[in-house]
């Protein structure tokens, strides 16, 4: 195994165990490593089961809830947007 690959393997080792630790979103994870939100959902979707299926199972659990509440959190984005203008 070559060191880019030793790389990745421990960034994606690192994004699963950082999204079951925080529950965040695949945008905030992104930010946080400094890499695209492409780059943090290819490696949970697609390298991380073959590295580690166990926390792929967990972190696509937390996927999976974030994927159902997202447009809970827009529509509140819209409104904290909307109240602050009001305010303004």
């Amino acid at each position: 195994m070559t060191t880019k690959q030793k790389q990745i393997e421990q960034r994606v080792n690192n994004i699963g165990n950082y999204i079951i630790a925080t529950h965040s979103t695949i945008r905030s994870t992104a930010k946080f490593f400094n890499v695209s939100k492409t780059t943090v959902h290819k490696d949970l979707i697609y390298r991380l089961p073959k590295i580690n299926p166990q926390i792929a199972i967990e972190a696509n659990n937390i996927l999976a809830y974030n994927k159902t509440v997202r447009h809970l959190r827009g529509g509140q984005a819209t409104k904290n947007k909307y109240r602050l203008l009001r305010l303004a």
